[in-house]
């Protein structure tokens, strides 16, 4: 520990050692896959202090402890939610939902739903407190509004059972919708009641939307191959190995001529033979007429 890095620890209301770090950075792999450096010590520190007040502990050492113990099992799911990242908006990255309501236009007129299949199925992965989920469901109203009679599905997963249920509530600030792009504002408008300080998706964007709790490192209960992946500014917390395993899988669980689309740092250095990039930070798995 370097000289600025004790100052700091002193000043602080709790110290963390290096071995107590390595212990919850170890834990939290561990449980999530998610790989935290040292330069994210001040990061769980701000996240777990406010815990440990919770709790009434004085150290990071009885933290530990408590880990440790028999409440070990109920402890794991709070230390899970405070480290998941939580940072989203709606419409994030808008040049996604420009190439989903193109694709979504596919979709009403690809061969293989003539043959009577009129299900969409798209999958949030990593859905956070579920922005993305309800920016993809305005899209499909908004923007294909031919697939309101069709059987729209929406899965959005996360490990975060408070995002969870904040994305079940569909309630965010007004303040969300200052920064919307343009072309979407409508979308969203159309979808939403506003109150005081605040906005609430209307149920038939809701209703599109089913919120799951999921880790992506488990075994995944999905029977049915999707149209649509969204996993965006997810795999960036984890090692090079669990991020190709995890496009890997995806690729896996997407129809032919699916899309998946990923965050806009996580380009692929071994991206799987079955899938070619088509924009940024969105590929497609090609046909099996393809080649």
């Amino acid at each position: 520990m370097t000289r600025s890095n004790e100052t700091q620890d002193r000043q602080r209301e709790f110290a963390l050692s290096n071995k107590e770090f390595e212990k919850l950075t170890g834990l939290v792999h561990s449980l999530t896959g998610i790989v935290l450096g040292e330069h994210k010590k001040d990061m769980l520190y701000s996240r777990l202090a406010r815990r440990l007040r919770d709790l009434g502990l004085q150290s990071f050492n009885q933290y530990c402890a408590l880990l440790d113990s028999q409440q070990a099992a109920k402890e794991t799911g709070f230390l899970v939610n405070a480290i998941t990242t939580n940072l989203t908006k709606l419409y994030r990255e808008s040049h996604h939902f420009d190439s989903l309501a193109s694709y979504l236009q596919t979709i009403q007129k690809d061969k293989y739903r003539k043959t009577g299949d009129k299900t969409v199925l798209i999958w949030s992965a990593g859905c956070s407190s579920g922005e993305e989920p309800y920016s993809i469901a305005t899209t499909i109203l908004s923007k294909a509004p031919l697939l309101s009679n069709w059987n729209v599905k929406i899965l959005a997963t996360d490990l975060d059972t408070n995002m969870l249920a904040k994305g079940r509530e569909g309630v965010y600030p007004l303040s969300s919708l200052d920064s919307l792009p343009y072309g979407y504002k409508t979308a969203i408008k159309d979808n939403i009641q506003t109150k005081d300080t605040e906005i609430k998706f209307r149920d038939r964007a809701k209703s599109l939307i089913h919120f799951k709790q999921l880790n992506l490192l488990h075994e995944w209960p999905m029977k049915h191959k999707f149209d649509i992946i969204f996993c965006r500014n997810v795999l960036i917390y984890f090692d090079a190995e669990t991020k190709d395993n995890l496009v890997q899988r995806f690729t896996e669980n997407l129809r032919p001529d699916g899309m998946l689309f990923l965050g806009h740092s996580e380009s692929l250095m071994h991206k799987p033979e079955e899938i070619k990039l088509i924009g940024k930070t969105t590929y497609v798995k090609e046909s099996l007429s393809d080649g």
